[in-house]
């Protein structure tokens, strides 16, 4: 596959100084990544710029520069330079013209939203499955298409690694993928030249304010996705202001819109919600009609993503009752609320989720709590180099629960004590209800030494992670794992070996 020039800048306002004919055999954004015959996109980062990279990608095989000034160079002499206002923008235009523009192949679901992203994915997979369609996903967990489930780096790929997922997915006959949009990504424009056929937005609460600075630009940033920018049917949960104001200005443009909520001012809304240790039973209005079902997920936020879910399934066309019968037996999304299975258990319920937001980690305590006939008990910590601002409000969190202790998540380069410090700032010392245990399998081991049968333990922030970073390291840590290894080493002694 090339491109020339002239046809990889298709769309765009440009400047080619050079051969505009120049043919382009791949594009790289990353000087030690770049391959003979690449575009090499000068991106003006956070840390670092590009530009000052230019000579590198040239080193080794760039023929073209995609800069927003006009780069010197000693030997430069046979390289087309592209000047473009934004480099990020269009690298994203690029690679959509590169590979074609793969999103127009099929029915590309954007889910963006704090909290709910992963399972609401799954969720929308699982119904096109049972629709009859090919799927693909591309999120936190990893990306699948079909059957074929592979790892991935960001929740949403930098556009160039994006489109060439999308072309993967076209060429494999795909007809529905589904798509976590984190807010960094319309930020840095990773999803711009993306087709979505739909968009959702699950919810708002505090994360990633070291990067947003403010709730108001973190918001503005998800509801990128639902501009003009990005025309689509629309999906919007308005159990917060932030999902009514989205809905107030997609409806002012006139966009199709299906709200969900927990009350009746929504389209879709529950009448009945009957919660289980193992499933959930609900009585759904959906515009007027009445479905009552059960699905093997657990906790009363899933019922928002199991909404959200039917709203995008009849947004892609599918008939409410093909709705119903795929939601009766989805599968659990891994590390969302997910039960740890262990030989032996001693009556005590252990449960792991992904959940590292101060909302999130209190919709998970609440789930857990209504699960229990005992006392509830969470292991959590908070990761190193991200926002600071929501330890201590973490650790508020935590104390819904009957004890919690405070541990390693992902320090990265950071203290880990020095985490925790700040985590137990926001916890009330008089209360007794906390513990510190910096390292993680034993915070877990302790929880479960201290339960007694009946109780349930969550064990928050990593979800479905198989590792840990500290310092420059990557671990092999998984907490579901780990939590089945303790429990069996805990009640499979003390029963004798059965």
């Amino acid at each position: 596959m090339a491109k020339t020039c002239a046809e990889l800048m298709a769309g765009l306002d440009c400047t080619i100084l050079g051969n505009s004919q120049e043919a382009v055999e791949g594009l790289a954004y990353r000087s030690d990544k770049v391959k003979p015959g690449d575009a090499f996109f000068c991106i003006v980062g956070l840390a670092v710029d590009g530009h000052s990279f230019a000579q590198d990608a040239i080193d080794r095989g760039a023929k073209v520069l995609v800069v927003e000034r006009k780069v010197y160079l000693a030997d430069a002499t046979d390289v087309t330079e592209i000047v473009v206002a934004d480099t990020r923008k269009a690298m994203a235009q690029a690679a959509a013209n590169f590979y074609d523009h793969p999103s127009r192949a099929f029915q590309l679901v954007g889910v963006t939203g704090t909290n709910g992203k992963t399972t609401t994915t799954y969720l929308v997979e699982h119904i096109a499955r049972v629709a009859g369609r090919r799927t693909g996903v591309i999120g936190t967990v990893g990306n699948s298409i079909g059957d074929v489930h592979e790892k991935s780096e960001h929740t949403t790929p930098e556009s160039p690694d994006l489109a060439r997922i999308l072309a993967r997915m076209r060429d494999a006959s795909c007809d529905v993928v589904a798509m976590e949009v984190s807010s960094h990504a319309l930020d840095l424009k990773r999803t711009w030249a993306v087709d979505f056929a739909v968009t959702a937005f699950t919810n708002l609460t505090q994360d990633h304010l070291d990067y947003h600075h403010t709730f108001e630009d973190y918001f503005e940033a998800k509801a990128l996705l639902f501009s003009r920018d990005y025309p689509a049917k629309r999906v919007i949960s308005v159990n917060d202001k932030w999902g009514r104001e989205l809905w107030r200005r997609c409806s002012e443009r006139g966009d199709a819109v299906i709200t969900t909520g927990m009350d009746s001012s929504a389209q879709i809304y529950p009448v009945v919600v009957e919660l289980g240790p193992r499933s959930t039973t609900v009585e759904l209005e959906v515009r007027g009609q009445r479905y009552r079902f059960s699905y093997p997920l657990v906790g009363r936020f899933n019922v928002e993503n199991v909404m959200t879910a039917f709203g995008i399934g009849l947004a892609l066309g599918f008939e409410p009752e093909v709705i119903v019968k795929a939601l009766a037996d989805v599968p659990a999304p891994p590390g969302r609320l997910q039960r740890v299975e262990a030989a032996a258990d001693g009556g005590v319920s252990v449960f792991v989720d992904y959940a590292h937001t101060p909302d999130a980690l209190e919709k998970a305590i609440s789930s857990v709590q209504a699960l229990s006939e005992g006392r509830t008990i969470v292991v959590f910590g908070c990761g190193g180099d991200r926002d600071a601002g929501k330890r201590s409000i973490m650790g508020r969190a935590a104390q819904a629960a009957d004890f919690a202790v405070v541990t390693s998540d992902n320090p990265r380069s950071e203290d880990p004590l020095a985490i925790i410090a700040d985590i137990t700032s926001g916890m009330e010392e008089g209360k007794g209800n906390f513990a510190v245990c910096p390292d993680r399998r034993e915070a877990i081991a302790s929880a479960i030494r201290m339960a007694r049968p009946g109780d349930c333990i969550l064990v928050a922030g990593k979800g479905h992670e198989d590792y840990q970073l500290v310092g420059g390291k990557t671990l092999s840590f998984d907490d579901r794992k780990v939590a089945a290894e303790e429990l069996e080493a805990a009640f499979l002694t003390s029963n004798g070996g059965e």
